[in-house]
């Protein structure tokens, strides 16, 4: 049925791919071109010329008549019986046509191809050469071409569908465009069992079964089968026009191909036609596609096939495509992604998210892309993530963006852990638990992730507190059993920060936990004079909690297993029994305790000087500060006091008795010292 793709269309028995027409009223033996314009080789003078663009042709007026209802009405209509030009500017398929249905008329044999028919069926249609004025008319025989040989072919199925792209909107009106769209996804979806396939690439040297098994259509046969790769016809419909491809493609999903296919020829389209999508070459895209479409086979050796006959060589560099076509074709590539979670590669759908909002696509159609991304963020990696700010925002980075992915990601975790199950209550538990613990898994990676982009969009002056704030704990706290990550990011934006107040810094330091750092993290944070005083207290503190609670539990659990083990009588037996990697490890565990002690005493005793030191500078500078206060009272009390020294001085100065004069003189002491 499909061996007609490597043979000439002309060599067929359908009138041999030759219409001729035996009753014309001139005489001619064809036409003749001279420039611009074409003739007639008769003896008899043309009496009327038909203008198409800058091409006239010099013909008669009773051959056209007799055949097209178009040329009649515009001749009569007229009622100019001297009528010797018209003009025919928006005729589909241009002169080319127009010269085919021209000899037609004149009862020229003209050879149909599949790449004039769709144009000379448009024509037919446009110079309305029906069944009314003659049997046997150009319609009649271009739709009989049409439905019977082209329609078979895969070959010309393409080739026809390619140049309806020139014909719009009359080949949409005749159906053209349809009814190859429906032969191509049949045939696309077809077994191939029995179908001569003909490659002129290389095949590989060993290749395991495609699995057509997996598709609706019974399995082929194995015996003296010829193993065909299942993207063996990607690179045909990649050469269509957006359009036209969409049409493709959603006959073939109608027709139950499977999903991984249509998304791994939806990336290799993009591919084709986006060459901004993949800079780094296509290798990563292919690479996609090949795992999803086949599982262990080595489809992407396989540099031939039946695609050479219709676009050449894989490595033919597609024709420039501008931005509005470039936006158009992201949109449509997005509205017929299948709705399943890995029909596409998460990178391929961030890729095409960065392209998305380069050109501006419809935001509509971007808020769809950022959930598909939600639904496989867990797939994602730290190159993809890092998309560029195009709008006019201070960062380097599109911040925002990775945040309302993440928020698709909760959300879409959330539903699929609350998605009621219609099994039974054992097989509906065991289904919870898997759930859990996928979802679980899908949340750590999504949490390293976040933190390898943290450390990266760190460095960016322009990026806000808040903003880093609220995307380090968007995620639950489950999501890390290890905040190593999350404190690089910490330390990366203190180190481009270094402008932040004290408060700002335990803000940022309150998004770790200081109880899951390891203790390479530990000691790097004691160590670290960027964060605050009182973070390296809480990770000291934290650590020495650690290993003051792992030193207990391995001597409860030692304490336990005396009961039923005999005792050690000596240490040189303990010794001796030990392993030689457990007592090398409990070594290395005694110099990081005394290590963390010595640490802990230093900064302990760092705190207590400091605080000494601020107690002390706080009264010298109360002293420096205090007014001096005087009044009257104070003078007049000290001049009282000194007068009456002095009096006490001459009374013991004529007193005979000295040793009675110390308990006077200490009286007026105290009293002055309790007044004053």
């Amino acid at each position: 049925m499909w061996e007609s793709e490597s043979e000439s269309v002309s060599g067929r028995d359908y009138g041999n791919g030759v219409l001729s027409n035996t009753k014309h009223g001139v005489k001619t033996d064809g036409f003749e071109q001279k420039g611009q314009s074409w003739y007639v080789e008769t003896d008899i003078p043309s009496d009327l010329l038909v203008q198409i663009g800058d091409v006239s042709f010099h013909l008669h007026k009773y051959p056209l008549l007799s055949r097209s209802g178009k040329m009649n009405r515009i001749i009569y209509e007229t009622r100019d019986e001297e009528l010797s030009r018209i003009a025919l500017n928006d005729l589909p398929g241009g002169w080319d046509a127009f010269e085919l249905a021209a000899k037609f008329c004149y009862g020229i044999a003209v050879d149909l191809t599949a790449t004039n028919i769709s144009g000379l069926r448009c024509a037919a249609e446009y110079l309305e050469m029906t069944e009314d004025l003659e049997e046997g008319n150009l319609i009649f025989k271009t739709e009989a071409f049409l439905s019977y040989v082209v329609l078979s072919s895969w070959r010309d199925s393409i080739l026809v569908l390619k140049s309806c792209e020139r014909l719009s909107p009359w080949a949409e009106n005749l159906q053209i465009v349809r009814r190859c769209s429906e032969s191509i996804a049949w045939k696309a979806c077809a077994n191939p069992k029995g179908i001569k396939w003909q490659y002129t690439g290389r095949l590989p040297t060993s290749v395991s079964s495609p699995k057509w098994n997996e598709m609706k259509d019974s399995s082929p046969s194995r015996n003296n089968q010829q193993l065909v790769p299942p993207d063996w016809w990607f690179e045909d419909v990649s050469i269509l026009r957006i359009d036209h491809f969409v049409r493709v493609i959603t006959a073939i999903k109608v027709k139950g191909m499977r999903h991984e296919l249509i998304g791994a020829v939806l990336m290799h389209y993009a591919t084709k036609w986006i060459p901004g999508l993949i800079k780094e070459g296509l290798g990563s895209l292919d690479d996609c596609s090949n795992s999803s479409i086949s599982n262990g086979s080595s489809s992407s050796s396989w540099k031939g096939g039946l695609h050479m006959i219709v676009s050449g060589s894989r490595d033919e560099v597609p024709p420039t495509v501008q931005a509005k076509d470039q936006r158009m074709i992201i949109e449509s590539l997005i509205s017929i992604i299948p709705q399943q979670k890995d029909s596409v590669s998460c990178s391929f759908l961030l890729r095409l998210l960065r392209m998305a909002n380069l050109l501006k696509v419809a935001p509509a159609l971007v808020t769809e892309l950022e959930k598909r991304v939600g639904m496989q963020f867990e797939q994602a990696t730290l190159a993809d993530l890092l998309i560029p700010s195009y709008n006019k925002s201070e960062t380097l980075y599109d911040v925002d963006l990775v945040q309302r992915l993440l928020e698709h990601f909760l959300v879409q975790e959330q539903t699929e852990s609350s998605s009621p199950s219609r099994s039974s209550f054992s097989d509906k538990h065991m289904h919870d638990a898997n759930q859990r613990g996928t979802n679980l898994n899908a949340k750590m990676r999504v949490a390293k992730l976040v933190d390898s982009y943290l450390t990266e969009v760190s460095r960016d002056r322009n990026l806000s507190l808040t903003k880093f704030q609220v995307l380090a704990e968007a995620l639950p706290e489950s999501a890390r059993t290890c905040d190593d990550g999350l404190y690089r990011a910490i330390d990366s934006y203190l180190k481009a920060h270094p402008t932040l107040s004290e408060h700002e810094r335990k803000r940022l330091c309150r998004v770790m936990d200081c109880q899951k750092l390891s203790i390479d993290a530990c000691m790097h944070a004691a160590q670290n004079e960027r964060l605050p005083l009182r973070v390296v207290v809480q990770v000291l503190f934290s650590e020495q909690v650690k290993i003051s609670n792992a030193i207990s539990s391995s001597s409860l659990k030692d304490a336990g297993e005396s009961h039923y083990q005999p005792l050690v009588s000596n240490r040189k037996t303990l010794l001796e029994a030990t392993p030689q990697s457990f007592q090398e490890g409990w070594t290395t565990a005694k110099k990081d305790i005394n290590t963390l002690k010595f640490e802990l005493d230093t900064m302990k005793a760092k705190y207590l000087q400091l605080q000494n030191d601020m107690d002390n500078l706080q009264k010298q500078f109360d002293k420096i500060t205090k007014p001096k206060q005087g009044s009257g009272w104070t003078a007049g009390w000290k001049k009282l006091s000194k007068l009456t020294k002095m009096t006490h001085l001459e009374s013991q100065e004529n007193s005979p008795h000295a040793p009675n004069a110390e308990p006077t003189r200490k009286t007026p002491r105290r009293w002055r010292n309790s007044i004053s």
